[in-house]
This record gives structure tokens, C-alpha cells and sequence, in this order.
């Protein structure tokens, strides 16, 4: 991210921020011990000061309702990454993502990955 122009923002479906602390959320209900609790809470806690530094794309009614449409197609992808497909066709956004596979069944939808 480093190398790209000033001018490129970054963002985030807050969707995504939903499935992560879902994952942290989860960590934190599973356990007992308030002790082991610690490092859930941690985490979430680190996330928050991650996403910080992000614009949060909104998943809005004009999401909703591109993801409603995408949902009519029938496409072999996920809820959530269909939710998230919606949110950046609707910013006109490129798609960061390792999981091209799924991500690039949806229509119009610009993935890239920079891991490879």
C-alpha cells in the first residue's frame, strides 16, 4: 500500500470489519475463564486500532439493494462476500482479496491480489 499515489484511498466494507470481530467476539463468548478471555479482548481491541487508519465503506440501502440483485443471479458465492461484492460495486472500488476464485464470479466486480 505503500506504493500507491497520495491521492488512493483505502477503505474497508464494514462488513468485513463485521466478519472479523464476529471471529473475535466468538473467541471471547467460547471461554469461561475471564482470564483466557484476555486475548480475545486484546484482539478485538487491536482491531479497532487496525481499522483506524481505514475509510469504512457503509453497507447502505443502495448496497442492499445491488446486493439483492447480485443475490437474484444466482451466483455460487458466500452472503457475506456477496455483501461485500455489492459494497464495492456500488463505491466503484477495486477489490482487495486473495479469494479471486469467488470474488471474480460477480459481474463488473475489479478484484486484485497483491499477494501474489
Amino acid at each position: 500500500m505503500q506504493s500507491v499515489q497520495e491521492t488512493e484511498t483505502f477503505g474497508v466494507a464494514i462488513v468485513t470489519v463485521e466478519e472479523r470481530m464476529r471471529g473475535w467476539l466468538a473467541v471471547i463468548a467460547k471461554e469461561q475463564s475471564a482470564l483466557r478471555q484476555v486475548v480475545g479482548y486484546r484482539e478485538l481491541t487491536l482491531l479497532f486500532e487496525f481499522y483506524h487508519e481505514f475509510e469504512i465503506a457503509p453497507f447502505d440501502e443502495v448496497a442492499a439493494r445491488n446486493f439483492e440483485r447480485l443475490r437474484g443471479q444466482k451466483l455460487r458465492i458466500g452472503t457475506r462476500d456477496l455483501k461485500i461484492a455489492a459494497t464495492d460495486l456500488v463505491n466503484n472500488a477495486v477489490l482487495l482479496s486473495a479469494n479471486r476464485a469467488d470474488f471474480e464470479r460477480v459481474p463488473g466486480l475489479r478484484v486484485e491480489n497483491w499477494l501474489e
